[in-house]
């Protein structure tokens, strides 16, 4: 199969990184069809995509009449087999290997031979569930970096697995310069990729540093950018994220590494912000408060404004 022939792409989970992955094919051409188990996840999916793409003109990074076209190519569905006609599958389901590989053992069934698998995991491995894809030749880990505050941030990692083949690698990274990304091939398999790998580590400080009483959240992003000269800091990117996928991300994390320090900080993080249903900006609240968020505000850096009450 050549790059040309990847007409039709299949979004597994209709999550933020699945609706993002929707729109940024359909932008580039592709016909593309969004599977979730959830009818109610497929109605939100579909009125965020549609703000994205407004997003995008208000920008002036597409025209009105690009935008119809894209969203044109989108539909949803939550029956595997009318959703499993494609030339490549983007799966973005939670960080849990076992609902990982049972999704992809069922799409295996119902999906043409010539399909390519891959996953957006953010921490997982792919070799951990190559086999139950059925094709592990035609699988690898194909990650995206984008949020719908930066929609410049263009990179996407490609990792294989021991078993992926060259012609795969192949494909994808040229998928994904047809797609408007800038291609990143591991050589090996590692958790984080690379860009994640730093950020993690960054944002793992963070929270120990919070967690542990050491600092406020308002002066540990303050001391990040007032250095790095950046207009956001770790928790104001956090809430950006969504901490209820930062925390599955640090659970499956500990648990995979057995790590009772890292399990510790996720089982705080949830008490202290999950469970409360603070978010970050999709529910209004997370670390700051949205839609004005103390960090956003003029004298934040000096001090001179009033911070968050979390």
């Amino acid at each position: 199969m050549n790059v040309e022939d990847i007409r039709r792409v299949l979004v597994v989970g209709a999550g933020t990184m699945g609706q993002q992955i929707a729109l940024q094919c359909a932008m580039h051409g592709c016909d593309v069809n969004v599977y979730d188990v959830s009818p109610a996840a497929l109605k939100s999916a579909t009125e965020k995509i549609n703000a994205y793409a407004s997003q995008l003109i208000s920008q002036q990074r597409m025209t009105a009449d690009e935008s119809r076209a894209a969203l044109a190519r989108i539909s949803y569905a939550t029956n595997q087999r009318e959703a499993a006609t494609a030339d490549l599958l983007s799966e973005s389901v939670p960080e849990d290997i076992d609902l990982k590989a049972r999704v992809f053992a069922q799409f295996n069934q119902f999906c043409p031979p010539h399909t390519i698998f891959t996953t957006d995991t953010s921490t997982l491995l792919p070799s951990m569930y190559a086999e139950a894809t059925g094709r592990p030749g035609q699988f690898a880990a194909f990650h995206f970096h984008q949020a719908p505050h930066v929609w410049d941030s263009n990179l996407v990692d490609i990792m294989p697995h021991p078993g992926t083949s060259p012609e795969t690698i192949e494909l994808l990274h040229a998928f994904a310069k047809r797609i408007g990304q800038i291609p990143i091939v591991l050589k090996k398999e590692s958790p984080g990729y690379v860009f994640n790998a730093i950020y993690g580590a960054m944002n793992e400080a963070a929270i120990k540093l919070l967690s542990t009483g050491v600092a406020s959240v308002e002066d540990i992003d303050r001391a990040f950018m007032a250095v790095t000269k950046m207009p956001i800091g770790p928790f104001g990117g956090l809430d950006m994220v969504g901490l209820d996928t930062i925390w599955h991300i640090t659970q499956s994390k500990a648990k995979l590494t057995g790590d009772t320090k890292m399990q510790a900080g996720a089982d705080w993080f949830k008490k202290e912000y999950v469970d409360k249903g603070w978010l970050g900006v999709k529910s209004g609240r997370g670390f700051y408060t949205y839609p004005d968020p103390a960090y956003a505000r003029p004298g934040f850096l000096t001090g001179e404004n009033s911070p968050d009450e979390n």
